[in-house]
């Protein structure tokens, strides 16, 4: 009896695991598949899986919809947000940790908690009163809003795990505390970079909300673009699709990679000591 119970308890968790990925996995191949098809099969449903494949979806998004200049500036905008928010973020949760400043770890948390839509208006007027909207500046200040605090919070416990006699050490021989955090406590806390590096890049490259509020037609970004294909009239299902893909394909490819870091960063940045 217990044989038998415990077989269909592993049937029942395979037929669960296989519902969850049908539910995840369909859409996306779904997608995929529908990247390479032609509008009229891709709402023609014994085409899903039998049809001609095409690359014309992916050059009508670089030829008739201007993909080029977005993709340079989410690039531009993924990247200076990420960048800003480890330069302002690593010395602060290390300050945080180190004096035990628990005050502005309550600050920070309160941010985090705090859904970044409610930022989107008072952001918008100041932003509009000095110029920044239109301007990389102004989107990548608005998405280190929500970056600088997810760093800050999550390299706190890594920073607090690393022993202070390795500090005290190299205070003893001579070494700055600037020295110290540039030699002793990154190259320790390098998965916990790492996971914020990449999860912060993630965010800026998939944030659609400041991109359509705060961008004009010079700094549109890739999420933003996919309006384009949207229209009163008819929804160009073909190119949407293909348009999709490269939207997220670069972050499928970094996640995929990158994994490993990620499940490591987290892990670890959850025991201190």
């Amino acid at each position: 009896m217990r044989g038998t119970g415990f077989y269909w308890k592993k049937v029942l968790f395979c037929l669960v695991v296989l519902a969850i990925l049908f539910v995840t996995v369909f859409p996306f191949l779904y997608m995929v598949l529908g990247a390479f098809k032609n509008t009229v099969d891709i709402v023609n449903p014994s085409k899903t899986f039998h049809f001609v494949p095409t690359i014309k979806n992916f050059i009508q998004v670089f030829e008739t919809y201007q993909f080029q200049k977005p993709l340079i500036n989410s690039l531009i905008i993924s990247f200076g947000a990420t960048g800003l928010s480890l330069l302002i973020g690593l010395p602060a949760s290390y300050s945080m940790a180190r004096y035990k400043q628990n005050m502005l770890q309550i600050v920070v948390l309160c941010i985090r908690i705090v859904p970044s839509i409610a930022f989107l208006v008072p952001v918008y007027l100041m932003f509009s009163k000095i110029g920044l909207t239109g301007t990389y500046t102004g989107i990548i200040l608005a998405n280190m809003l929500i970056a600088v605090p997810f760093v800050v919070w999550v390299m706190i416990p890594y920073f607090e795990g690393v022993p202070v006699e390795l500090e005290e050490s190299a205070l003893i021989d001579g070494a700055s505390r600037m020295t110290c955090f540039l030699r002793i406590m990154l190259p320790l806390s390098l998965p916990g970079i790492m996971t914020v590096t990449i999860l912060s890049f993630i965010n800026a490259w998939n944030n659609f909300m400041f991109g359509l509020i705060l961008g004009n037609s010079d700094t549109k970004i890739l999420p933003t673009v996919i309006f384009n294909f949207l229209s009163h009239t008819e929804i160009n299902w073909s190119g949407l699709m293909a348009a999709a893909i490269i939207v997220t394909l670069p972050i499928i490819l970094l996640s995929v990679f990158l994994q490993r870091y990620i499940v490591q960063g987290l892990t670890a940045g959850a025991v201190k000591g």
